[in-house]
């Protein structure tokens, strides 16, 4: 042969053996690295596959929500992008929030969760989404513009107002004589911390008073509300530590704006502070295109703004929040609405806990006397054990016909309902239950917050209800190196964004990808791995509250994950 050709054979010759002693080396390295993979998901996400040893179930905290604080919460929301503080570059601007790319999922969830149960799978209720500002008149008319208000004290020293219902005050009685040597003042939450801030404030009044070491009796808490002057005299300022507050006087809780060019008495409007007028005030259109009988229901999700006070404890009080409400028309008569309130009550509750609620953490607050409303036949609140205390989740309340009867008198528009059997005409009575939106995602995330133990590590995630997770699957190549399974990975992740918000995460370790899904309540993980695209065509799925894994077929995927991530339906 001649040189030229013996040389570029020896070429050809050198370069095929030294690409399939690459061939090899890289299969090696890959099996290596599989089997590495394998290992630490085993070890830092102890499940396996079906097909392999099962890991040991989780060992569960069931007492880990009794632990944690509200801090913890806030913490957790900021952290993962579900809830932001408003400007918060700018310091933020206390009352308001911002819904971060997990939060916006998680409320859209809850509110379509609402519109089907109450709405689409009922035949006598109906929707609409009024404006936020209505006809100033609406509000006269409604009582909002003269009694829509809350009581609030100020600080005269420090300028800080609070709302009078929100501070307990408890004299500081000695055990041995009985006399009291002074007050103390804490804001509202649990009773183990205002028990706890009071002992620190009676320590100091001790102290001042060369008491130090005397006991004390137990605290008495009232709200501000029901201290007359000589006492407000001595309750100290939470702000300044002095007896500096004034007597609480009435703030309306309306913001108020301006429609049109001018900025006078005829351009004043309000900001609506609920949305349940929007719904008397549409009522006659409604009956009118709609063709309902009695009973009938009208149903809206819409923002609401109230000028609190002193927003606090979170989103569960703020200035600018989401309510969904429905407005349940009836016939009259002192007979006839309690087994529809109870029937409210019952459907209420059962909503809540479809969408994930513990049943152990809600409660009843059953309004009587003073507690109503003037106008309210009855109210029954479903309440909620949040780390701050019990408190107001959604209220079922009979309003009688005041509503309807009011807009009646200051629009000259009768506001009636004429029933064809009876031939008679009467105004008809309401059922409203009410949600706060805010409010039901806090009690979510209280609900969904867990602890086990998975092989001796700990773990906590938020077992959100499949139906209302931000997040239904998070899609995971097993590495991102390696393009066929990559591609495998991205097309299965393609197919399943059709139906469902899903997430793709390629970076770190199987089982802190694992974790980091967990934290966000993502209630299934897909693992395309080598064995889906050299050998059995399958992918891993595994299970969020379990952590159990099983082989699936890549095909069957969408069918499996479909059952499993079924919507509420009635």
């Amino acid at each position: 042969m001649p040189r030229p050709y013996r040389s570029l054979a020896l070429a050809m010759l050198l370069s095929l053996n030294g690409a399939a002693a690459l061939t090899v080396r890289s299969t090696s390295r890959i099996a290596r690295h599989h089997r590495s993979l394998t290992q630490l998901a085993s070890t830092a996400s102890p499940e396996a596959p079906a097909s392999e040893a099962k890991s040991p179930a989780p060992v569960k905290n069931d007492g880990a929500y009794d632990k944690v604080k509200m801090e913890d919460i806030v913490s957790l929301c900021k952290r993962r992008g579900i809830i932001f503080p408003s400007s918060e570059i700018y310091n933020g601007f206390a009352g308001f929030f911002d819904y971060g790319p997990l939060g916006s999922e998680l409320k859209r969830n809850v509110k379509d969760a609402f519109w089907r149960s109450f709405v689409q799978c009922r035949e006598d209720v109906v929707g609409i989404d009024s404006s936020i500002i209505h006809n100033p008149t609406t509000w006269q008319s409604s009582g909002h513009l003269d009694g829509f208000s809350d009581p609030m004290v100020d600080c005269k020293e420090t300028k800080l107002r609070y709302r009078a219902d929100q501070l307990f005050a408890s004299p500081v009685v000695l055990e041995e004589d009985g006399s009291t040597v002074g007050y103390v003042c804490v804001l509202e939450a649990n009773d183990e911390d205002m028990v706890k801030d009071a002992k620190k404030q009676a320590k100091r009044l001790l102290k001042e008073k060369d008491l130090k070491g005397s006991k004390i009796q137990a605290f008495q808490f009232r709200d501000l509300t029901e201290i007359d002057e000589d006492v407000m005299a001595q309750v100290p300022s939470p702000g300044s530590g002095k007896p500096t507050l004034t007597m609480p006087r009435d703030f309306n809780l309306m913001f108020q704006t301006s429609v049109g060019a001018m900025q006078d008495a005829s351009s004043v409007a309000y900001l609506r502070p609920e949305t349940a007028q929007g719904i008397f005030i549409n009522y006659k259109n409604v009956l009118d295109t709609a063709r309902l009988k009695l009973p009938f229901g009208i149903a809206q999700i819409g923002k609401a703004f109230r000028n609190e006070i002193t927003p606090r404890n979170f989103i569960f009080r703020s200035r600018e929040f989401e309510q969904m409400e429905i407005e349940y028309f009836i016939p009259p008569g002192d007979d006839v609405w309690q087994p529809y309130h109870e029937k409210w009550i019952a459907d209420a509750r059962e909503f809540l806990l479809k969408v994930g609620l513990k049943d152990e953490l809600m409660g009843y607050d059953i309004h009587e006397g003073d507690g109503l409303a003037h106008y309210a036949r009855a109210c029954t609140d479903i309440t909620f054990r949040f780390p701050f205390g019990v408190q107001e989740l959604m209220g079922i309340a009979a309003r009688g016909d005041f509503d309807l009867t009011s807009h009646t008198k200051g629009s000259g528009k009768t506001l009636d309902y004429f029933d064809e059997q009876t031939r008679e005409r009467f105004t008809p009575h309401v059922i409203e239950p009410s949600l706060g939106v805010d409010r039901c995602i806090l009690a979510l995330i209280c609900s969904a917050y867990a602890e086990d133990e998975v092989n001796g590590e700990k773990r906590s995630y938020l077992a959100f209800h499949p139906s209302i997770a931000p997040v239904k699957v998070s899609v995971l190549p097993l590495v991102k190196n390696k393009e066929p399974l990559v591609l495998a990975a991205r097309q299965l992740f393609e197919k399943l964004q059709v139906r469902w918000n899903c997430s793709w995460d390629q970076t770190g370790a199987i089982g802190r990808r694992y974790r980091r899904a967990d934290e966000v309540g993502v209630p299934f993980c897909v693992t395309v791995d080598f064995e889906t695209i050299e050998d059995d065509g399958a992918v891993t799925i595994r299970d969020r509250d379990t952590t159990e894994q099983v082989r699936i077929p890549i095909d069957d995927v969408v069918d499996y994950l479909g059952k499993k991530l079924m919507d509420i339906r009635k």
